[in-house]
């Protein structure tokens, strides 16, 4: 028998005054996984994430946890006047534990988002993306089964942000799930198998990052060959390849389905052009978004 979800919701609704801000959502987070939860502004994400931590309950529908929440990453709220070993101190003092096993979570969790060579410097003085990895770290001391985490490489520079879809990625591998909200295409291609997407409280895609990729369509994409004249004059006379911007500098633009992009990439290599970059303006995964959340149709 498969294992049940870490978390499952069915038709849960959530409103505030005369706003619907979930409808009806539908949602599965298999256990041991990253699942990632993306959306614009507005469309129900911090909502969701506090009915999924208890902090409120849904209107209707019906919310199951089947492991226990004890990790939450929203956002670095520290004490600026005490050091990052002080901060994460203080948080295990109000959860009652002292002694050698405290002080040794501490550290253990500070060295694993890279922070124990600062962990004795005064918070004011962290730069944001500091701050980010020092509240994951916080998240991480009761080593939680359902890590909850709300845009957690805000703010982080390309190390850290590595350091910290490492320390994600191995959390799951130990049996941790991970529920991960972001608006960033990067830390879910990093990180995520499978994503939920939500536009104006409803679910418009749910599955495998591939099936989400499938959805975009056609694609803006920059070509720079070793002949741009011919590039634009090949491209011209393929039907479905629409050129976008022929005086482009350092390349040529041009709007394709897949289909099309094939034939003008075989018609370019009949005429000797050779193809240096060919990639997509905006990523599929991004184009998929932009092209569900705008049409709000449910997936």
């Amino acid at each position: 028998m498969p294992a049940a979800p870490a978390v499952r919701a069915r038709s849960v609704v959530r409103t505030f005054g005369d706003v619907l801000a979930l409808d009806g959502v539908d949602l599965d987070v298999p256990a041991g996984e990253v699942h990632g939860l993306v959306g614009p502004n507005g469309a129900g994400k911090t909502t969701l994430l506090g009915l999924v931590l208890g902090l409120a309950a849904p209107d209707a529908g019906t919310l199951e946890i089947g492991g226990e929440v004890a990790g939450f990453l929203d956002g670095p709220s520290l004490y600026p006047a005490l050091t990052a070993r002080q901060n994460l101190t203080a948080l295990e003092r109000l959860r009652g534990e002292r002694g050698a096993a405290s002080r040794a979570r501490v550290s253990s969790a500070l060295d694993r988002v890279g922070l124990i060579e600062v962990a004795d410097d005064r918070v004011r003085g962290f730069s944001l993306g500091m701050r980010q990895r020092l509240a994951l770290a916080a998240a991480f001391l009761t080593e939680p089964r359902l890590l909850v985490l709300d845009e957690p490489a805000n703010g982080l520079d390309p190390s850290g942000k590595r350091q910290i879809h490492g320390v994600i990625s191995d959390l799951a591998a130990a049996g941790a799930t991970v529920l991960l909200s972001s608006h960033r295409m990067d830390d879910l291609t990093a990180l995520c198998r499978e994503v939920t997407l939500l536009a104006a409280g409803r679910v418009v895609f749910s599955g495998p990052l591939t099936k989400l990729a499938a959805e975009s369509g056609d694609l803006d994409y920059r070509l720079v060959t070793t002949d741009p004249a011919t590039t634009r004059r090949v491209a011209a006379a393929i039907g479905g390849v629409t050129l976008l911007d022929p005086e482009h500098a350092g390349g040529v633009l041009v709007h394709a389905c897949t289909s099309a992009l094939d034939t003008l990439v075989a018609g370019l290599v009949r005429q000797g052009v050779a193809i240096r970059e060919l990639a997509p303006v905006t990523s599929p995964l991004e184009a998929a978004f932009l092209a569900l959340t705008e049409r709000g149709g449910v997936a």
